[in-house]
């Protein structure tokens, strides 16, 4: 099967053909080169989205991901990372080893193409002018011909013609022979220009256009190879990354597995435990005592000698805690007063007047605000930071004497007194550390060796308590007797339970006397005080300031007697009253 002998007589439809064949490899191509933006934008997405989702570093969202199910989610967030960069290899991949190189066999198949049916061209142009020639010279021979008739048939009239001088006969009959000769002359012509012209006919038909037609068959044969190589390439290069994205699919899988609830329970353990021990057994305490009966011998009572029983009346039933609130709902039952006085024991430390707030709202050094376990954890955590900058700033002075060493061996080297500056520092810096690292082992051992006992002294400081509100409880029972209906009041209960706490809670701020306003201000932005220590602000809001800005970047400020707090100098717009005691005078 070949074109040149099939088709012989389809040029046009070749020329046709060949540019539709070329028009399906630049679509392809096309195809290719959105499947690539595709893949990029995808990847450019799951990247996004995996960065979207990771913890922010030094935040609360770090401290999170301890668990193993946050460990898990952020190791899937990692393995969709490597996913997107498989992605972005199969868009590279069908960049460099299908766009490109079709891009540039398109460009050579049009110039192979256009040269073939160039020759072609040729050929038919050639072909047709040998056939112009062949018509001229047929033209003319029968032209010729014609003329030689002509003149015979007027030299045969004048011959015959009686009244014709001799002379005229033989310029007729020499004419005649002239056009005949002239006629012979074109009759050869015509025969070799026929002959040359079948010639150029058969090797046209034979020889020039299967050539032509073969080179073009050729040329859309390797075509449709190329575009069949290229879809091969395409499924090649996505199957060259399913081993690695079934890598990173199974990654998430394993992390998975690695999920411990157990672990996560432990861990929530671990960060809210207290240290404390739960409450002891409160004891009873008997009303009956300071009442004193008179019962007689032949009572009914004396028949159960041996066996009392406690016996209440009516309105005084249900009230065997007279410091608890009275139950609004019968589902409901508060807690006595004393388990809360223990918990307001144990949450004491947490409690921080203004003045006693550092700037930023830091914790105290020793973590006293802390429950025991809480602060224990915490203490050893400093103490194992501490010991990890006493390693690296001894790593550092053994680096720095060797140095020394080197110096002395070979003063050329540099001069060796140049370092002991910083050997001094780094020494200096050791002890420093020490000295920090056994304070905070000194409290870490105090609270090592209280936690055993801090629950019994909640318990002892619980009935200390107890002990003290016995006799305020024994009033309120006998002003309950002494009222008119002989009821128990709720509001006298209330009263009796928050005594003591509204007491020794405001030990905390009694004590001091609130700062005198040195200066007013102006909120320029809107500021959410969401630390410990700081206040929310408004924009355009006016306040008055009480401890301008140490050169830390925060301004105290009050916005009424019990509520001040600090926000960045920069927020706000400061108007200092000279006269003010504690204000700066500036030049």
């Amino acid at each position: 099967m070949s074109w040149g002998t099939e088709l012989w007589d389809q040029f046009d439809n070749l020329e046709k053909h060949t540019q539709w064949g070329i028009d399906i490899l630049e679509k392809y191509i096309k195809f290719v080169k959105e499947r690539t933006e595709i893949e990029l934008s995808y990847a450019k997405q799951l990247r996004n989205l995996s960065k979207k989702y990771q913890p922010k570093k030094n935040s609360k969202e770090e401290e999170e991901y301890k668990y193993t199910a946050c460990k898990a989610f952020l190791s899937t967030l990692n393995e969709m990372n490597d996913y997107a960069g498989q992605h972005e290899v199969i868009s590279e991949n069908m960049t460099s080893q299908i766009t490109v190189d079709l891009m540039r066999y398109v460009q050579e198949l049009k110039q192979e193409r256009k040269s073939n049916f160039h020759d072609g061209r040729k050929a038919q142009q050639h072909i047709e002018t040998c056939w112009k020639q062949l018509e001229s010279s047929k033209r003319r021979f029968e032209r010729d011909c014609k003329e030689a008739d002509r003149a015979q048939q007027y030299f045969e009239k004048m011959d015959a013609d009686i009244n014709v001088t001799k002379a005229d006969v033989e310029k007729a009959r020499q004419q005649a022979q002239l056009r005949h000769q002239m006629a012979e002359d074109s009759k050869a012509d015509y025969s070799s220009i026929l002959q040359r012209f079948n010639q150029e006919q058969w090797e046209y038909y034979h020889t020039h256009i299967p050539n032509i037609f073969q080179k073009i068959q050729e040329m859309e044969e390797r075509r449709i190879v190329r575009i069949g190589e290229s879809m091969k390439t395409y499924a090649e290069v996505d199957r060259q990354v399913i081993p690695i994205i079934g890598k990173c699919l199974d990654g998430i899988v394993k992390a998975a597995e690695s999920i411990d609830q157990k672990n996560d329970s432990q861990l929530v353990v671990e960060a809210y435990k207290s240290g404390f021990e739960p409450p002891g057994d409160i004891e009873f305490e008997d009303y009956t005592q300071p009442m004193k009966r008179t019962v007689s011998e032949n009572s009914l009572s004396s028949s159960k000698e041996g066996k009392p029983e406690l016996k209440f009346g009516g309105k005084s039933r249900g009230k065997l805690w007279p410091f608890i609130k009275k139950n609004k709902s019968p589902k409901q039952q508060k807690e006595p007063l004393s388990h809360r006085f223990n918990e307001f024991m144990t949450s004491k430390p947490k409690i921080h007047c203004f003045r006693s707030l550092k700037r930023g709202g830091a914790t105290p050094e020793d973590f006293s605000n802390l429950p025991p376990e809480q602060r224990r954890k915490k203490l050893q955590q400093k103490v194992d930071d501490l010991n990890k900058e006493i390693q690296k700033e001894m790593d550092q002075r053994d680096a720095i004497t060797k140095m020394k060493d080197v110096y002395l061996k070979n003063p050329q080297m540099g001069d060796p007194a140049s370092l002991d500056h910083k050997l001094a520092e780094a020494t200096q810096n050791i002890e420093k550390l020490r000295l920090e690292t056994q304070k905070f082992e000194a409290w870490l051992a105090e609270v090592e060796g209280r936690l055993p006992a801090r629950s019994e002294q909640a318990r002892r400081q619980s009935g200390m308590y107890e002990a003290q509100t016995h006799q305020t409880v024994t009033n309120c029972a006998q002003d309950r007797e002494s009222s008119p209906d002989g009821s128990y009041t709720e509001e006298q209960s209330q009263e009796s339970e928050l005594k003591v706490l509204a007491t020794d809670f405001d030990d905390e701020f009694d004590d001091e006397e609130p700062l005198p306003a040195i200066g007013t201000c102006k909120a320029l932005y809107t500021f959410e005080g969401q630390n410990e220590g700081t206040i929310s602000v408004v924009e355009g809001e006016m306040l008055s300031v009480i401890e301008e800005d140490k050169g830390d970047g925060w301004t105290r400020i009050r916005r009424s007697e019990d509520e001040e707090g600090y926000v960045p100098t920069s927020y706000v717009e400061v108007y200092l009253d000279k006269n003010a005691k504690g204000a700066k005078t500036y030049i």
